[in-house]
């Protein structure tokens, strides 16, 4: 340890040199003239140079090391006019500059993934997908309203287990290895039970960082992915609006100033609410007729009464601006979801939250400083017919401080993170033994994070140190990324690093569909051994979730208009923890010659996720087309047996073509079509008598038992593949100079595909995901 402190002194100190004898330094933030929102990720050069930078997500840019002389400093944007100012620099100095951009009189919709093409040569960018409204904008939109739900799922890596019920598994990883933050604020469940919308509203996003493994050590706290959302400001111009109606629901969005800038670059402060809510279930009766035609009235995971789900999200944001670009918001959330199977099972959740960040720019150093507190809970609920209580509460703080420095592309970056969070829940299995957990546990990270751009070489060391108080373990995870520009057209780059958490889900791997999804900390009920593949009994000493990655692959600018994105990768989960289902006996003195596989709330296991990511992108004025293909394979070792768990799918491809046309592009027509080889399940292997022996005079001869089912090994099977096509057509009419009408219509399901949802399997009814559902949506803009 303190021959790596010393190393990390080395590191530092020679980085602070690199500053003294940099030259001069500009940078500051770039705007949205008509609304004085950021402009993220756009280049900001200076003229006949090739010294620039990109923004980041909150606009920010910092240009180092400028020699001596007269520049002009430049920024263009796709849809925005070049924005120019001239610019002295006389030695050794800071020159802080805002520029303002104004929208151009065509905006050409594309469908990058926003980065240009100068950082993709700077920075590591392994494994991220930078999204933002305008990509989303350009899918096929369920319902009428482009969702962030709706978008991931086309991600390379992520697979989606269903349109009812579903949820996202990221290269191996489960939802609860998946961290998301809204605002650097945690959001414990993102997505609905329809599974086909997100809590997030689109209209409200700035920015999607989706880290699908391998990234760096500013991110900690679980061991498989990270979504890191970020909202934008409210108007600082004028009181502006949103309202949209569709066949599934309806949203408001309203913004405006609440004090304008005195002057161009002024201080100003914003707000901006959204909030949208489903009818779901009142507007899926439309359908009825259709439903009846069929052989079975339930066969598609619909009935007279419609679909059983509704929601209702709520968010709100206050935004205040200084002078030289400082800011400081105010956020507060509240998400609700309903479902209710009238014949089976009620489920309802609550999330709720708020808190605060800031970014401040001081006047003479070159250092950024961001940082968030925030406060979130989530609470869910399943009322079933036989009274069983199922209840999950999750909730607590995260606050944390980030420093960066800049000096030309290189960036030193350091922070820390404190977690108090509270976990409580009850579950009663169905041999009616509770499963309990009642538990407040504490997390503290610090990171150091560094970038060199050495010639054709981009470095990204970094280290995360995370103790987990309740546990007492400290867990050191180092981690690198790296990339070198082969040529200017063909990239090479690779990352790894060791990762851990201590949150685990409530509901098991081996649950395809389960939409009580509950939370629990490091358990205290944990088996004491763990036997290996090879046979090996070890002592289970830690009580954390653990991986390792490893991440390889290419980028290849075919043309100006063709990339092409190909990875590999590897992860290694070391260690995990899973809801222990073939619990049988209570963990107690009386029982304690049983195996803990039999008594434990919870079991050890490990696993390997393995595959290769293929993305082809072809953007042009009018015409998009995205093309990913993910091959994987993802295993779990329980100390018995290994299996596939429920969401290993080998092969899946997603094909979107976005096209913009007509005189003004006040058309667009967008598809997806989804293609994905089945997921495992368990075959039934017979069905027998069961006699429960309740009394010792019972005769098991004239006794009569329950249908019982004796299962084959578990997951061997594969469910038929699925696939499906989805259009959307719209056409944008200006009504004035902020004005804006869009009426879309699409269509889900376009070939009516019966993709299997459910199968019953004493009565074999079959249930199937949604069947072709159209929808039409209207959007008043002002």
């Amino acid at each position: 340890m303190m021959n790596l402190n010393k190393l990390l002194i080395i590191i530092v100190g020679l980085f602070l040199t690199i500053n003294v004898f940099a030259q001069g330094t500009v940078r500051g933030f770039v705007y949205d003239e008509k609304s004085g929102e950021p402009v993220i990720f756009t280049n900001v050069f200076l003229k006949g140079t090739t010294i620039g930078a990109a923004t980041d997500v909150n606009g920010f840019y910092s240009i180092s090391k400028i020699p001596a002389g007269s520049y002009t400093l430049m920024v263009t944007s796709l849809g925005y006019d070049t924005a120019q100012v001239s610019i002295k620099i006389t030695g050794n100095e800071l020159i802080n500059q805002k520029l303002f951009i104004k929208e151009g009189m065509i905006q050409m919709e594309t469908f990058n993934l926003s980065a240009e093409k100068a950082e993709d040569k700077t920075d590591v960018k392994m494994s991220v997908n930078k999204v933002t409204p305008k990509e989303i904008q350009s899918m096929p939109s369920i319902g009428g309203d482009p969702d962030l739900a709706q978008y991931i799922q086309v991600l390379p890596g992520v697979t989606f287990t269903g349109d009812q019920g579903g949820q996202l598994y990221i290269r191996g990883g489960s939802p609860i290895q998946n961290k998301v933050l809204l605002d650097g604020m945690i959001i414990y469940n993102p997505f609905h039970s329809i599974g086909l919308f997100s809590v997030f509203d689109t209209d409200l996003m700035r920015n999607a960082d989706v880290y699908t493994g391998g990234f760096n050590a500013e991110y900690g706290g679980r061991v498989s992915s990270i979504m890191d959302i970020t909202t934008r400001d409210g108007n600082k111009k004028r009181l502006s609006g949103k309202l949209s109606a569709s066949t599934f629901g309806g949203k408001i969005l309203l913004e405006g100033p609440l004090k304008k800038a005195k002057e161009v670059g002024g201080g100003s402060s914003s707000f901006v609410i959204s909030a949208k809510h489903s009818y779901l279930e009142q507007s899926s009766k439309m359908y009825k007729s259709y439903f009846e035609g069929l052989d079975s009235e339930n066969a598609r995971g619909i009935d007279s009464t419609g679909l059983p789900y509704g929601f209702t999200d709520i968010y709100g944001k206050i935004s205040l601006n200084g002078e030289n670009g400082s800011k400081v918001n105010f956020f507060g959330f509240n998400f609700r979801d309903r479902v209710n199977f009238s014949d089976a099972s009620k489920i309802q959740w609550d999330s709720y939250g708020g808190g605060s960040n800031f970014v401040l720019i001081p006047g003479s150093s070159k250092t950024l400083i961001e940082g968030v507190f925030a406060y979130s809970k989530y609470a869910v609920e399943m009322l079933e017919a036989d009274g069983k209580p199922r209840t999950s509460e999750v909730g607590g703080f995260n606050a944390g401080m980030n420093f960066t420095s800049f000096s030309g592309d290189n960036e030193f970056k350091y922070g820390f993170e404190v977690l108090g969070m509270s976990t409580d829940y009850t579950f009663q299995n169905d041999v009616d033994l509770i499963i309990q957990q009642k538990q407040n546990t504490t997390e503290i990270s610090g990171f150091l994070l560094f970038k060199w751009n050495i010639g054709k070489l981009v470095l990204e060391p970094s280290i995360r140190t995370q103790y987990y108080a309740s546990l007492s373990e400290f867990s050191p995870e180092p981690r690198l990324g790296m990339k070198f520009n082969l040529t200017d057209w063909w990239r090479v780059k690779a990352a790894g690093g060791f990762y851990s958490q201590n949150l685990i889900s409530a509901n098991s791997d081996r649950d395809i569909v389960n939409l009580f999804y509950g939370f629990l900390s490091g358990p205290d009920n944990l088996q004491s051994e763990f036997t290996t593949k090879d046979g090996d009994v070890q002592e289970v000493t830690s009580k954390l979730q653990k991986a390792r990655h490893a991440i390889a692959g290419f980028e290849f600018d075919l043309t100006k208009s063709i990339t092409l994105n190909t990875e590999g990768y590897y992860k290694k989960f070391t260690q995990l923890t899973n809801t222990n289902r073939n619990k049988i006996y209570p963990d107690t003195d009386d029982f304690e010659n049983i195996s803990d596989e039999l008594k434990k709330d919870f079991i050890i296991e490990t696993g390997d996720a393995y595959g290769l990511d293929f993305s082809l992108k072809y953007s042009s004025t009018r015409l998009n087309i995205w093309t990913i293909y993910s091959l994987s394979k993802v295993t779990r070792w329980d100390g018995i047996q290994e299996y596939s768990p429920v969401f290993d799918r080998r092969h899946n491809v997603n094909v979107v073509v976005g096209y913009v046309f007509g005189k003004d592009f006040n058309w667009e027509f967008d598809a997806r079509w989804n293609f994905g080889s089945g997921f495992p399940f368990t075959q039934t292997q017979a069905f027998y008598e069961g006699l429960d022996f309740s009394s010792i005079s019972q005769d098991p001869t004239s006794a009569n038992g329950n249908l019982e089912i004796a299962y084959a090994e578990i997951n061997k099977g594969r469910l038929p593949y699925y696939h499906r096509l989805d259009l959307t057509l719209k056409r944008k009419f200006v009504l004035g100079k902020n004005t804006e009408l869009e009426l879309s219509g699409s269509v889900t399901n376009v070939y009516n595909r019966e993709n299997i949802f459910y199968l019953d399997r004493v009565t074999d009814q079959k249930v199937y995901q949604l069947p072709i559902l159209p929808s039409f949506g209207m959007t008043f803009t002002f």
